[in-house]
């Protein structure tokens, strides 16, 4: 009975695994950042990051599109261990205490949740499945590698505008300087003789 709930859920995990792995992940914020999660497969194309999304690909191989997930593959091993041989371990653990997952003392089954919350985390970071955490750190780092020539390519493109600025402005103000000199001198070549007024 308990492995036909097991293949059961696999199969329920196996449904909702494809149609995690047809459509991208849900984007998620990050220092304003957003951060896509996808799944590809074989040769499928992985989508082009864009404006401030990080679009992170983990590629499988072809033949793993319609497989069972890796986590959930094998229904055999001691991590598909029914919850009440878990349970009877735990009564026979020998700390106690607050905190300590056990039945002998006040408080000893706080401890529970926290452990097997340790637990699924240091299972999860020890995982061989995807760990989408690298990929994004990787992508970040391909990211801020170019910021260093964009921003010196930058940097030459508003000092080219700038020179172009003030040559522009220095040819306006030769030429403004000509025109009040040939102004000028036009004046002082043509004399006014007051003795024909008288």
């Amino acid at each position: 009975m308990a492995r036909l709930l097991t293949a059961a859920a696999a199969l329920a995990a196996l449904s909702a695994g494809l149609t995690f792995a047809a459509a991208p992940a849900t984007a998620q914020e990050d220092d304003g950042e957003k951060v896509n999660q996808v799944i590809v497969f074989g040769d499928d194309p992985c989508p082009e990051s864009s404006g401030n999304e990080i679009t992170v690909c983990a590629r499988k191989a072809e033949a793993e599109r319609y497989r069972i997930p890796e986590p959930l593959r094998g229904v055999d091993s001691p991590k598909s261990e029914a919850w009440t041989n878990r349970v009877e371990a735990y009564e026979t653990v020998g700390a106690f205490g607050t905190m300590s997952c056990s039945p002998v003392g006040g408080g000893g089954a706080l401890g529970c949740t926290q452990k097997l919350i340790d637990q699924a985390y240091a299972e999860k970071a020890n995982a061989s499945d995807v760990k989408f955490s690298e990929l994004i750190a990787q992508e970040r780092a391909k990211r801020l590698s170019t910021i260093d020539a964009e921003a010196a390519a930058q940097q030459k493109r508003v000092e080219a505008a700038e020179k172009a600025y003030l040559e522009q402005k220095q040819r306006q103000q030769a030429e403004t300087d000509a025109a009040e000199d040939k102004s000028g001198t036009a004046t002082i070549a043509t004399p006014v003789d007051e003795s024909e007024d008288k």
